[in-house]
């Protein structure tokens, strides 16, 4: 029986230490970090395998001088980043993952129209989740104003599952929210989940729609969705598998452009501020980042209420 044991402990041990040796994210910084150290950002496709264990790689980088990953569970839609050396991998067509629950969600979200514009799309892409709960998204759009972290501070618990959209220049200019989000995360309060929200967030006041946020002439959609996730990555966290367009706002091409990095656009049902009541299975959209009280205002009321879909949900389980 001792043997047993030993034998058990030994194997856990054993595991337990690859995923340290395999692990390639960085540790939180104390300062902003440049993107620039994320090196040779690339996307891929590609099937990897390690021992039993079977993963997505959506990109390759060189991290720390070494090649990594940034890898995808097909079934449980996580994200991870490891050392390439650690796995086996080969190039993938999508047709190959066809029926994996990572792109039946990538593909549907791709192909979900939203509200239809003459020049543009809507609230496309994944609007409502399965039900039994709620899943709280909240975008950090760039900001003049610092987050407003009383709101926040009311949802901690014990790991309780949030989603925020990030863009690039809210990181560069809020890093202090920024450490402090990481903080109550490590304290056990949060479990986040980081969508990506672009890396300029483009939008100009008084410009229609069809002409603005990821529309606006010039954008390099690429950039804005790959930049966002190098900058995340150099200042210590990993980039899930969502994507959230600026405004809701987007077009067919755009769509195409996010599935193309293989990513799952991202919408809401229950925009609060634009009084969107939340039912079982909703996606609550809100803003922390100090632009769009009301919508805080109604989330606190309708929570001390009991009026919410709970519990809160971990954005990865919303996708059928």
């Amino acid at each position: 029986m001792k043997a047993i044991f030993a034998a058990v402990f030994w194997v856990m041990g054993a595991l337990a230490a690859r995923a340290a040796s395999c692990d390639a994210s960085l540790p939180a910084p104390m300062a902003l970090r440049s993107a620039d150290i994320v090196e040779n950002y690339q996307p891929t496709l590609q099937i990897c395998r390690a021992g039993g264990a079977e993963q997505v790689a959506i990109r390759r980088m060189t991290l720390k001088g070494e090649p990594a990953l940034l890898l995808a569970d097909p079934a449980t839609l996580t994200t991870k980043l490891e050392r390439a050396s650690c796995w086996t991998c080969a190039d993938a067509e999508e047709s190959a993952l066809a029926d994996t629950r990572m792109m039946r969600a990538i593909v549907h979200s791709a192909e979900a129209p939203g509200l239809i514009h003459r020049t543009f799309l809507n609230n496309a892409g994944l609007t409502h989740g399965d039900k039994g709960g709620a899943y709280f998204t909240g975008d950090l759009c760039p900001s003049r104003n610092p987050m407003d972290r009383a709101f926040l501070a009311t949802l901690a618990g014990k790991a309780t599952p949030i989603s925020l959209s990030i863009s690039g220049l809210w990181l560069k200019h809020h890093f202090a929210d920024y450490r402090w989000l990481l903080d109550r995360q490590a304290a056990g309060d949060f479990a986040i989940t980081w969508t990506n929200h672009t890396y300029t967030h483009p939008y100009r006041k008084g410009v229609a729609e069809g002409a603005n946020f990821l529309l606006t002439p010039g954008v390099d959609a690429d950039h804005e969705i790959l930049e966002t996730e190098r900058l995340l990555i150099a200042n210590g966290q990993t980039p899930s598998l969502f994507f959230r367009f600026p405004g809701l706002v987007s077009s067919s091409p755009l769509m195409q452009a996010v599935r193309r990095h293989h990513l799952i656009s991202l919408g809401a049902d229950a925009w609060l501020a634009l009084n969107e009541r939340p039912r079982d299975g909703s996606i609550i959209l809100v803003h922390p980042n100090g632009n769009e009280e009301l919508g805080l205002k109604i989330y606190a009321k309708d929570a001390a209420k009991g009026a919410l879909p709970s519990p809160l949900k971990p954005l990865d389980e919303a996708p059928p």
